[in-house]
């Protein structure tokens, strides 16, 4: 293996596949009767699927650990034998594999590669490292449930994740780096912060919001509201469920129902709505259009519902039902540059307010799509026309477009550097066609509109789970949900209190008055895991002077200031918004 400094992409794929294996080959040598199923190298890491019928606890990860390093002394050579597919099918049933042979069974090459080290034998199509000796740093992670072949009509088989690098120290970065990404978890800091929880008593994917998260929630769909007004946006509102033939002739129902809910209502099938487009359509066609009227854009906080995966929902970040800031322009093509343009503009500004870094890239047609070839030629030459335009760069990820129109997608990279898929701006010819839109233009003619989808924020239960996480739960002033929180150290503080928090509240500072018997230190820690920009303390000296102690989130404090003073630092933070 080279230096880390120059290990490329296929040095750790090839790394961290020869560790999936060398994971296999401990578990079957700890655990008699285990079968093995998939085991791929991933982004950081890699994971090996097992059928184990009394299944692996936690507790078992050390074990394996400890039998891997042994196998890695032992320097044992990893040699490919290329097979017949029916002499791999046989090897693989006399060894009692039934998966490896269900997965031949499938493969239509006539020749399929096999890998062996010492007593572990498995199909692969590598490449891996020459022995298990040049696995020089790996650690096992956790466990979870996974469905054999991701079907969940299938059984349920037990993942080992785990991860590999070329050195301890590269190692060592990346398990701080996942310390810091426990710490900032949107699930944890949710309830620490009292933001929301998901029930299985309600449903899986189906967040309640408290009133901290309620709170946040709304902050941010205000913000929304105004950036959106500011902008030559309309609001309109449209209904949750919509008649079955609207997502029939939409494409829809063809190509995105394994996504949607359906209901019956007097003997009439609707479709629970995936998406707001198809009332925005409606908006548009309600009357005839001019090209003066163009572009029309429409905006709805609107909230939809999603079939996802029981496997694949995760927090805030994967729900079920969630709310899109989510707009349509219908515009003339002539316009197509200069809305593209200006959605991008307004992305832009309202990254840079959260401060968020972002990469882009252009997804191209899908298998399952809707729409000539001309037309989607078209509509991916405007995306990219702009992107070049504006020397933006962008990767492109080819066929992974929204089944009407390829997409622009924006990644936002976190405080740690994650990325997170945030805004997309989707250019659709289909949907107009489809639903017959036109206007009239300068010569009298009909003509036919073009179509932009497009969110910023995107899911706002998603965006405020990346929120969450980017900050680490230490929202700036002006998306606190409680911005200062008073405590009196005795009964005798709390008149003051009180007339402390109706001078704050008065000024719209978001404000909650602590006058528990408790203990200051109790209150201040309290605070602190809250994560309360200021913590008010008044005592006796305090309320005789008329002043306050302010001790901030940082550890810091001010003394001796007035409840003006406070009331004039705190709208200085939301009117920087930092």
């Amino acid at each position: 293996m080279q230096n880390k400094e120059t290990h490329t992409t296929e040095d750790l794929e090839m790394l961290r596949h020869s560790a999936s294996h060398l994971m296999a080959q401990a578990v079957r040598e700890l655990f008699p009767g285990v079968k093995v199923a998939i085991g791929p190298s991933i982004d950081n890491g890699f994971y090996y699927d097992f059928d184990y019928g009394p299944g692996f606890t936690e507790e078992d990860l050390p074990k394996i650990e400890k039998k891997m390093k042994e196998i890695v002394l032992k320097d044992i050579p990893i040699e490919k034998r290329v097979l017949k597919r029916d002499e791999a099918i046989e090897m693989f049933r006399k060894m009692g594999e039934a998966y490896k042979v269900e997965l031949l069974e499938t493969i239509n090459d006539p020749e399929v590669n096999t890998y062996t080290q010492g007593s572990f034998t498995d199909l692969c199509r590598g490449p891996h490292l020459p022995s298990t000796g040049k696995i020089k740093a790996f650690k096992l992670l956790s466990l979870a449930g996974a469905y054999w072949r991701g079907d969940e009509k299938n059984k349920m088989l037990t993942r080992i994740y785990g991860t590999a690098f070329p050195d301890e120290e590269s190692l060592n970065q990346y398990l701080n780096f996942l310390e810091e990404v426990k710490k900032r978890d949107h699930r944890k800091l949710g309830k620490e912060l009292e933001l929301f929880s998901i029930s299985d008593e309600v449903g899986a994917g189906l967040v309640i919001y408290h009133p901290n998260g309620a709170l946040l929630r709304y902050l941010l769909e205000d913000f929304e509201r105004k950036e959106h007004l500011k902008r030559g946006y309309q609001f309109v509102v449209g209904p949750h469920i919509l008649k079955l033939d609207m997502w029939k002739r939409s494409g829809h129902f063809d190509n995105y129902r394994d996504f949607m809910y359906f209901t019956k209502i007097d003997e009439v099938d609707y479709g629970i709505k995936p998406m707001n487009c198809l009332s925005h359509i409606m908006v548009y066609n309600s009357k005839v259009r001019s090209y003066r009227d163009l572009p029309l854009r429409y905006f709805e906080l609107g909230t939809v519902c999603r079939h996802e995966k029981s496997g694949v929902l995760h927090g805030l970040m994967r729900v079920r039902e969630f709310t899109q800031d989510d707009a349509h322009i219908f515009l003339r093509p002539d316009q197509l540059h200069q809305e593209i343009l200006g959605i991008i503009r307004f992305v832009q500004d309202v990254m840079a307010i959260f401060g968020f870094d972002y990469e882009m890239e252009i997804s191209t047609r899908p298998e399952k799509s809707i729409g000539t070839d001309e037309d989607w030629e078209k509509a991916e030459k405007a995306l990219k026309e702009v992107l070049d335009d504006q020397r933006l760069p962008y990767e492109i990820n080819e066929g992974d477009g929204a089944f009407y129109g390829p997409k622009i997608d924006v990644k936002l990279k976190d405080a740690i550097g994650r990325k997170w898929q945030c805004a997309t701006i989707q250019c659709d010819f289909a949907l107009p066609e489809r639903f017959d839109l036109h206007y009239v233009d300068r010569d009298g003619k009909r003509k036919r509109p073009v179509m932009l989808h497009r969110v910023v924020l995107g899911a706002i239960e998603r965006f405020i789970g990346v929120l969450i996480e980017h900050y680490g739960g230490r929202f700036p002033v002006w998306l606190s949900p409680v911005q200062a929180i008073i405590m009196n150290i005795t009964d005798d503080q709390e008149p003051y209190a009180r007339e402390l928090y109706n001078a704050m509240a008065s000024e719209d500072i978001r404000t909650e008055v602590d006058s528990r018997n408790e203990k200051l230190s109790l209150k201040i820690r309290e605070g602190v895991v809250k994560k309360v920009p200021y913590m008010v303390i008044v005592g006796k000296k305090e309320m005789e002077k008329k002043t306050l102690t302010v001790r901030m989130r940082d550890g810091s404090e001010l003394k001796d200031i007035t409840v003006q003073d406070l009331i004039a630092r705190i709208k200085e933070d939301n009117t920087l918004r930092r």
